[in-house]
């Protein structure tokens, strides 16, 4: 049964992401190098290839590098942490300045929140004390800190921002360090919010046994 929710995930996360790319190349507004770097600059993308690669990894049993990463303790509680925050701040941010239509809208909707609950659901019947690993589960944090660092320093060169929250050229370095310790701090909590009801879904299942 697993394995049919795996490659379920694995069409669903591939087909939004690859349908994705090919419509920000058809609407691209610069050439097609910048537009791919564009592309993987957002948190959005790069999450629900995570969440793609942890599905393609488990539905086919691939364990090879890089794909045995994925089967390693904290990754699926870490994900699971991370393509919620995609879902979270699209809801409360960016639902309100973004209204696609057509295949754009089912694209965004699968990206920012069908594929979400998906994985917490999946997460939630899924998850085991390999899943709740805490040490590796914190030093999940380095993925959003890095991916800031990242849009910050590239936007200081090249001028573009993926997100409002982040854009310095139009809020400033001081907002945009308080928007991203928040986003980290949201990240923080998520996480271990998630190994507590992991812990307490393992603890109920014992008692159960």
């Amino acid at each position: 049964m697993r394995t049919k929710f795996d490659i379920l995930g694995f069409c669903v996360g591939w087909f939004a992401i690859i349908t994705q790319f090919f419509l920000m190349l058809q609407n691209r507004q610069t050439d097609i190098p910048e537009m791919i770097i564009r592309f993987f600059s957002f948190f959005t993308i790069l999450t629900n290839i995570l969440v793609a690669l942890y599905f393609t990894s488990s539905a086919f049993k691939l364990k090879s590098i890089p794909f045995k990463w994925f089967s390693s303790k904290g990754t699926l509680t870490s994900i699971t942490a991370f393509i919620l925050i995609v879902g979270l701040v699209y809801q409360i941010v960016l639902r309100q300045v973004w209204q696609p239509k057509g295949l754009q809208r089912i694209v965004d909707e699968l990206l920012h929140t069908i594929i979400p609950l998906y994985v917490l659901i999946y997460w939630f019947y899924n998850v085991n004390k390999n899943n709740l690993y805490l040490k590796s589960i914190l030093n999940w944090l380095l993925y959003p800190v890095f991916f800031l660092l990242f849009v910050l320093i590239r936007g200081n060169f090249s001028g573009y921002y993926p997100y409002p929250f982040v854009n310095v050229s139009e809020i400033g370095y001081e907002k945009t360090l308080i928007n991203s310790s928040i986003i980290l701090f949201i990240a923080l909590t998520l996480l271990i919010i998630l190994f507590l009801i992991g812990k307490a879904i393992l603890n109920k299942h014992k008692k159960i046994q």
